[in-house]
């Protein structure tokens, strides 16, 4: 007997790779699961390392009428041919387009998680759009999944949809953590030694690490200047920044930019597909972003071992617990970011590496989230059955 049809359908392709890593080939034991998302190289290694076949469907991320239209229709042509019994959309854009295509289609489990929403930072009649679009999202999904509590509370409040339609999977989280593979036991401390001579760190240097896109919703115009301050009272001390920028979208400051270039103490290594031997050298996570879902940067560090400062966001402040694992700050408060950093360099959450990875693997462990997701997949399946 064929396996159901399962369509999981993202805006970009790093998403699916990146985002899902692992759930696919996991569901793939029970449903026949197709990715759909932008071509690109990384559509085809989803293919290969989950062993699912995948689409190409353009989409953007930015507001573009014309192309989202065409990205609507041949989603609503694919769904047609397809005939999958669900599509789970993620990301905004992959949201509104996957939504209205698989009721156009008449797809009768139509499901999306919501692991963020731009739109809290917008205002004006930009926010209003979004506002829209969201909603329009929801009337067309069946069921819609924040991963974080945060996020399902935020979505009652501005009334996007009713209570009903709403239901946030095990504890928060789109794919949980593996924490056999974040794991501090998995970095040999010849691989650390070797890192931390490369990018000149000497041993009794305190490491803060930044992990994402280096844009400003992240807060890192607040992070590098209060970072900037830090450095000039304290000579040991690092800032380490891990992943590549986003000019076009989301620009820095240009004083930020120069900072990043001047400062010797600032060390900038950009995207890296394996991040963990940069959580291995350091000693906290900053994660000073505006908004988030549910951010599995603050759930990676934990795995490793790593306190973590991070704003008082949906997702964050679900993630850390204040005096225990971390500390939680007023997003885009420069002042008291830097009285963090501060606070930490000068060992406040020193012995509390144990405790940080005990926390992660208690409530997020890979597998809890997608046996969770699994069974509601099931409840669905059999709602319509």
């Amino acid at each position: 007997m064929a396996q159901p049809k399962l369509i999981r359908v993202t805006t970009v392709p790093s998403s699916l790779k990146i985002l899902m890593k692992g759930q696919h080939a996991f569901m793939s034991e029970h449903f026949e699961v197709v990715g759909v998302s932008s071509k690109g190289e990384e559509l085809n290694e989803v293919a290969n390392a989950e062993g699912i076949r995948v689409v190409p469907i353009e989409m953007t991320r930015t507001i573009s009428p014309f192309k989202d239209v065409s990205s609507v229709w041949r989603l609503y042509k694919l769904f047609r041919k397809e005939k999958p019994l669900m599509v789970h959309t993620h990301t905004p854009k992959a949201g509104i387009a996957g939504m209205m295509a698989a009721k156009f289609a008449g797809v009768k489990i139509r499901l999306h998680t919501v692991a963020g929403l731009p739109l809290m930072e917008a205002t004006g009649l930009k926010r209003k759009i979004l506002n829209a679009v969201e909603k329009l999202t929801y009337r067309c999904a069946t069921k819609v999944y924040p991963n974080s509590k945060g996020l399902y509370d935020f979505i009652l409040k501005e009334k996007f949809t009713s209570e009903k339609h709403l239901k946030v999977i095990a504890n928060g989280s789109s794919n949980g953590i593996d924490v056999s593979h974040f794991n501090t036991e998995k970095i040999s401390s010849e691989v650390k030694q070797s890192l931390r001579k490369s990018l000149a760190i000497e041993a009794d240097t305190y490491v803060f690490v930044f992990v994402g896109r280096l844009v400003g919703d992240k807060g890192l115009n607040e992070m590098v200047s209060a970072f900037k301050e830090l450095s000039e009272s304290n000579e040991r001390v690092r800032l380490l920044l891990v992943g590549g920028a986003e000019s076009e979208l989301d620009p820095l400051q240009p004083d930020t930019i120069q900072e990043m270039e001047a400062n010797e103490h600032i060390i900038s290594v950009g995207f890296q597909n394996d991040v963990r031997s940069y959580f291995a050298i350091s000693n906290a996570l900053v994660f000073p972003t505006y908004r988030e879902g549910f951010p599995n940067v603050v759930m990676q560090a934990g795995a490793m071992k790593l306190p973590a400062i991070v704003t008082n966001i949906n997702g964050c402040n679900e993630i850390i617990i204040e005096g225990e694992n971390g500390t939680i700050i007023p997003t885009k408060d420069r002042d008291l970011l830097l009285d963090a950093m501060r606070t930490f360099a000068d060992g406040a959450y020193e012995n509390k590496g144990a405790m940080c990875r005990k926390m992660i693997v208690d409530r997020y462990e890979q597998s809890v989230v997608w046996e969770a997701l699994l069974k509601e997949y099931k409840q669905q399946q059999t709602s319509v059955s």
